[in-house]
């Protein structure tokens, strides 16, 4: 399954730090920025982490929500957010099924070794559901900026 601009996006349940559980249907009526991200607490997981968060207000004022999400489990994502002081949902795709139905499960290789993770990519999604904008083979430094801008556009 392919994600594209203008299509549906996926419908998921997932679990999310402090217990709680999220439904990407339930939250129709605002805008959703969904992103996925290899690893809590690496440094570039961390900046574009910080970076939302520290751009929280502005994104509430575009009535638009913050959604991480990777595969690592509730127990490290509470972890994470205690850490940093991060105010949104970070949500535990320990399976890696909203990676793959999304397109962020992919063969990456280092020091030309081949292995499978999370692509950073960044989908924006309309209070009707559907994904108006798709970043992928995300670079953290000014990503934050370029989302928050096409949000305040929707």
């Amino acid at each position: 399954m392919s994600v594209e601009v203008g299509s549906p996006a996926p419908d998921f349940t997932l679990p999310t730090d402090g217990g709680g559980e999220i439904t990407l249907s339930d939250l129709k009526g605002e805008n959703i920025v969904l992103y996925f991200y290899p690893k809590d607490d690496t440094p570039g997981c961390t900046k574009e982490a910080c970076g939302f968060n520290d751009n929280l207000l502005s994104f509430e004022a575009a009535n638009t929500r913050i959604i991480g999400v990777s595969k690592d489990n509730v127990a490290k994502h509470d972890k994470f957010k205690a850490k940093y002081g991060l105010n949104f949902s970070l949500a535990a795709d320990v399976e890696g099924t909203v990676c793959e139905t999304y397109g962020t499960w992919v063969e990456k290789s280092m020091y030309g070794k081949k292995y499978m993770g999370i692509d950073r990519a960044t989908f924006l999604i309309d209070k009707d559901g559907v994904v108006r904008e798709i970043w992928r083979k995300v670079k953290v430094p000014g990503h934050v900026d370029a989302v928050l801008k096409a949000a305040q556009g929707l």
